[in-house]
């Protein structure tokens, strides 16, 4: 049986084949790989924070219906990704593996849409737990720019814990999981037991949406103009169920974002080729289970089976609690959920500045020359933390809405996501350049891996599309923006100087 010593060294031999030096320590375990994805999706923040977005637009369906439907085809995106990330266990992952199987332009575009995702996704969850940390002092809302305060607060922790170095950063992550499950217990169990509401069964899968239609406004910020979509299709407007029911499961879905930390970790990662690809499918497995558990003890516990006044709350779940337990086991789950969103930000912070190191390590970014230092005693890519993180308040401060900045998120990842998914697909079909076989990819999904490609692309089409309606339009004047800017940036500058450099393996 081979040392640990004796497997770091062959994991820095498969780094090297890929054409990078080692220069992150190398200190995770598996379970530590898992933890950081696991802590990054966060069932106490995503499936919290939007509790009232879903029950607002589907009801108690939203939950017992669309949760397990967005679970199941997320675990195809991350069992696709994760053969992806048995084979080249690189940080900043997608983008490398979508050169591997696709090309200098594919992967560029990848890293931009990952590294942007990445950027907002830490953006949600930091503000997301300065509205709950507010929650828990005063159960009125809050204005936005009194959240932006909170969260640079709770931001400038984290980012001094990620400088510190990769071991205290994998500790807490390790801490996160046992205290996402232990929340979710306390949770499920003290609703169930002292609850002083639940309704009936058939209330769990009812369809109660309390929303009205979108209005045909775009806001940016503080101002709001008339919407140019409502001008081009004023259908999209009225309040359809159909419409309502998909536009709902945001709430899961971008609760299911930020898995592909355990890529990203993959330098720092002992046994990285089989540990970062179960990292991906078991931390979207056991959020999964773990959350439909919550859920379903929280929707059952809707005070007097009101759903309008649950999901019109500015703090829904802390409703839900308050008005069912005391108040000091109201305040503890308060708690609770506060610090496991604070350690999801941590996990968060970590990802998101191992992506902009890897991809300015490349020069695929302005500033790369700084972006890509690793530096002191405990070799941190520290410039990109600090910079990542200060951006995240940016994006805050330009979309002035938290359902903005995860519908952002959320498409830039998954379309991250689905890039090097479509690619392997592509070229398997074509059986023409590099596809994941088991000779390449130790953690390999065999005959099942067509299959389950074609759905993760499906699902990452449709959900692209409806999280870009309103009230989320925002989101697509921002995607097509962004493309414009992206598009004149690759032809005057990027396409001359990115991955010039790169080995093909």
């Amino acid at each position: 049986m081979k040392s640990r010593d004796d497997i770091i060294r062959d994991d820095v031999r498969d780094l090297e084949r890929l054409g990078y030096a080692q220069q992150l320590y190398r200190e995770m375990g598996g379970f530590s790989n898992f933890a950081v994805s696991f802590s990054i999706i966060s069932i106490l923040t995503g499936a919290v924070l939007l509790f009232g977005y879903g029950l607002k637009y589907a009801g108690p369906v939203v939950n017992s219906i669309g949760w397990p439907l967005v679970s199941v085809m997320t675990l195809a995106v991350a069992a696709s990704m994760a053969e992806i990330a048995s084979a080249y266990p690189t940080a900043g992952g997608l983008y490398f593996w979508a050169f591997r199987l696709g090309g200098r332009r594919w992967a560029w575009i990848t890293a931009w849409l990952n590294m942007i995702g990445q950027v907002a996704i830490t953006a949600g969850i930091n503000i997301a737990a300065a509205i709950y940390i507010i929650g828990i002092f005063t159960p009125k809302a809050t204005s936005w720019s009194s959240q932006l305060l909170v969260m640079l607060l709770i931001l400038i922790p984290q980012v001094l814990i990620n400088v510190w170095g990769i071991r205290l950063t994998a500790r807490l992550s390790d801490i996160s999981v046992w205290w996402h499950i232990g929340g979710v217990l306390a949770i499920t169990l003290l609703l169930t037991i002292s609850g002083q509401h639940h309704n009936p069964l058939g209330f769990l899968f009812s369809w109660h949406p309390v929303a009205a239609a979108p209005e045909p406004v775009l806001a940016i910020g503080d101002i709001t103009m008339p919407s140019p979509l409502f001008r081009i299709l004023p259908s999209l407007f009225a309040a359809s169920p159909p419409l309502f029911f998909v536009l709902a499961l945001l709430q899961a879905q971008w609760t299911y974002t930020g898995y592909d930390a355990s890529a990203h970790m993959a330098e720092e990662t002992v046994m990285a080729r089989l540990n970062s690809a179960w990292g991906m499918v078991l931390s979207v497995g056991v959020s999964a289970i773990a959350g439909y558990v919550m859920l379903m003890a929280l929707t059952w516990c809707i005070p007097r089976g009101d759903v309008a006044a649950t999901a019109n709350d500015p703090y829904p779940v802390l409703y839900i609690v308050r008005n069912n337990l005391t108040p000091f086991f109201a305040n503890a789950i308060a708690v609770i959920i506060g610090i496991a969103m604070w350690l999801c930000g941590v996990a968060s912070v970590t990802s998101m500045g191992r992506m902009w190191y890897a991809f300015a390590r490349d020069d695929g970014i302005p500033g790369s020359r700084w972006l890509k230092r690793v530096g002191g005693k405990h070799h941190t890519p520290f410039i990109a933390i600090i910079v990542t993180s200060l951006l995240s308040v940016a994006i805050c401060v330009y979309a002035a809405a938290w359902f903005v900045v995860t519908s952002i998120s959320t498409i830039c990842l998954y379309l991250a996501y689905g890039i090097p998914i479509y690619l392997n697909l592509r070229n398997r079909i074509r059986k023409s350049g590099e596809f994941m076989t088991r000779d390449l990819a130790p953690w390999n999904l065999g005959r099942w891996s067509s299959a389950l490609n074609a759905i993760a692309i499906l699902w990452i089409a449709f959900i692209t599309i409806v999280f870009m309606l309103p009230p989320n339009e925002l989101v697509l004047w921002t995607m097509f923006g962004l493309g414009v800017l992206l598009t004149l940036y690759w032809h005057v500058s990027a396409k001359r100087t990115f991955g010039n450099r790169r080995p093909e393996g």
